[in-house]
């Protein structure tokens, strides 16, 4: 998988266990459409987390496959939410039927719930992205990555009402065997990606629409962007992409869990 590095540095790289968050965690919620249990843990500090018996562990290796069989390709979001573009790749996707996984970054979730709720009633999934997105978190301890992805969780758990990330996707996919297992151990598959679509780089319109159509052999994990700057190359592409890709005889699905 490419490292995003320098070019991403829209959060900065955070280093040490850099976010002291301290949350309680939300009961059920009404968006019990979307699987996952909610952490209804009261214990306080960004080293809590939901008792390992209220979990349900899945595989720790990084899924790439879509659950929409061979045909099937995974749109997924990153590193929002965003109060300007996330609401607009929202409209697009309900536009064309689309359902996507949205890898949100926790301090995002934890500034916007109100979009996280839209992502989650609308029927898409929620992906845990770390808190501070540091695409040098493979360098970093185990108490540091542990923080970024249990943070995290919380935060879009409780931004989304009781909803919680069925997926963790490693910043520039910076993955390691325990950030894996770690996530997997909370019910949340390790995400990674077929097709960088080089959106976050704003490349133009054209670029983007021709790397993703080209990459798609490698397999059906699209990456694209709803945050991070301006997104509008990135919305008129997929206005392009999903109906061609719709025509070509592919299906809309989430990445196997």
């Amino acid at each position: 998988m490419a490292r995003h590095g320098g070019g991403r540095g829209w959060y900065g790289k955070v280093t040490g266990a850099a976010v002291g968050v301290t949350l309680l965690a939300t009961g059920a919620s009404v968006w019990t459409a979307q699987a996952g249990t909610a952490d209804t843990s009261t214990s306080k500090g960004s080293a809590s987390a939901a008792p390992a018996a209220d979990l349900k562990p899945v595989a720790d290796t990084i899924a790439h496959s879509s659950d929409a069989g061979p045909q099937g390709v995974n749109i997924t979001i990153d590193d929002g939410p965003d109060p300007v573009w996330t609401p607009r790749v929202l409209d697009l996707l309900r536009e064309y039927g689309v359902k996507a996984t949205f890898c949100m970054v926790g301090t995002q979730a934890q500034a916007h719930p109100d979009l996280v709720k839209k992502v989650v009633a609308a029927g898409h999934r929620l992906c845990d992205h770390t808190v501070s997105h540091n695409t040098a978190m493979d360098k970093a301890s185990q108490a540091y990555q542990s923080q970024q992805i249990l943070d995290a969780e919380r935060m879009i758990t409780k931004a989304s009402g009781g909803v919680r990330p069925m997926y963790y996707r490693a910043p520039g996919g910076a993955f390691t065997p325990y950030s894996r297992q770690l996530a997997a151990s909370r019910g949340m598959r390790p995400l990674g990606w077929n097709v960088d679509s080089k959106d976050f780089e704003r490349p133009g319109v054209d670029t983007i629409v021709a790397t993703v159509e080209h990459e798609l052999r490698n397999g059906p994990t699209l990456l694209f962007h709803d945050a991070g700057g301006d997104r509008s190359q990135t919305l008129q592409a997929l206005r392009r992409l999903l109906p061609k890709l719709k025509e070509q005889g592919h299906s809309f699905g989430f990445p196997v869990r």
